[in-house]
């Protein structure tokens, strides 16, 4: 008897994990649909996503209507942080481990798919595209702006050759320059323009995922994905909103240019819903091609927004000497962030 105990178990080893691996399957799941009642639903949720995320993009950009939303006060910072954390949640808890399971789904073939970590590769390709990006934009619009303002500088010069030089004393290195300081707007200009590069790249990152979430939703004729998903993406876009507003808003662009920012981001999971209710009669979640798709692209963003909330917001906020001369401030922010962070994490298990 105590021989074939080592038999048996040596069985249960080796029928086990077959056992697994044939419970993941490719097939289409066969589950009870109402077309009809999923399309009711699939509207609706058109419709509560439309106004979710356009309420959300919109409240940090009614700053100039309402004083304790502009960028210059204090609460301000505790909404941005929030925001930061919602877009970090949705990288690492939402879309980076959706990426994995697309790259690394058994409905993909061994080689490649199964022998290296893609998902990991495109994510940080993705963050380091959006580093050269930031730096490479920054420096065009910066370029941009001196050669503009190059030959109002030669007009001042020139006629200072015919009214005398301006003397500037500085007592600490005991000398003087000619020419006049620089006004604040200048000293401002290379961070404005930094938070405009920063706005749209963190745009595009958003959009990706949200166009992809919404052809997963339109896609489905599941009522018990649909129903939680409607609910889920709801507060998913008011909050991602509400991130991008924040960055919107101070990067200060004309109001026609924030408007069309907020509309493009409002109707990207709309859009990607309508697609997606289009395409449900040929689209396959479970095929290699969505899977690829939906993996490399869910990657991609998932790398962008984990470098924009960490870089471009987290970092630069929480490093500003406004916020780290403020105990007070400084607590509501890292409490502020580390609830945005929990409420995204929470909405994980719906969406």
């Amino acid at each position: 008897m105590l021989k074939i105990t080592p038999l048996i178990s040596i069985f249960v080893l080796l029928y086990y994990p077959s056992t697994v691996r044939g419970e993941c399957t490719c097939d289409v799941e066969d589950t009870e649909q109402n077309n009809g009642e999923a399309l009711k639903f699939k509207l609706a949720a058109i419709a509560t996503i439309l106004v979710a995320g356009a309420l959300g993009v919109s409240l940090p950009l009614l700053g100039k209507k309402i004083p304790a939303l502009r960028p210059e006060n204090d609460v301000f910072f505790m909404v941005k942080a929030f925001a930061a954390g919602v877009i970090l949640a949705t990288g690492f808890v939402h879309i980076l481990p959706e990426a994995f399971d697309s790259l690394t789904s058994p409905c993909l073939g061994e080689n490649p798919w199964g022998n290296f970590p893609f998902t990991g590769l495109v994510a940080m390709m993705s963050a380091i595209g959006t580093l050269m990006i930031d730096s490479f934009a920054t420096a065009y619009y910066k370029r941009q702006h001196f050669d503009k303002s190059r030959p109002q500088l030669v007009d001042v010069e020139m006629a200072d050759d015919h009214s005398g030089h301006v003397h500037v004393h500085t007592h600490a290195t005991h000398g003087h320059a000619h020419g006049s300081a620089d006004s604040p707007q200048e000293l401002a200009l290379p961070e404005l323009i930094r938070k405009r590069v920063v706005s749209q790249v963190l745009e595009i990152g958003i959009v990706v995922h949200s166009v992809i979430i919404g052809i997963s939703l339109g896609a489905s004729e599941d009522l018990d994905i649909i129903k939680p998903l409607l609910a889920a993406l709801s507060f998913h876009q008011f909050f991602e909103g509400m991130g991008l507003g924040g960055c919107i808003s101070q990067a200060k662009f004309k109001s026609r240019s924030m408007a069309i920012m907020a509309t493009f981001f409002s109707l990207t999971t709309p859009v990607g819903i309508a697609i997606g209710i289009g395409i449900s009669s040929v689209y396959e979640e479970n095929s290699p091609t969505a899977l690829i798709v939906e993996g490399i692209f869910n990657s991609a963003s998932a790398g962008i927004l984990i470098y924009m909330a960490l870089v471009d917001l987290l970092a630069v906020d929480f490093m500003n000497p406004i916020l780290q001369s403020n105990s007070r401030l400084q607590l509501g922010a890292n409490a502020s962030l580390l609830l945005g962070a929990g409420c995204m994490s929470v909405l994980a298990k719906w969406a």
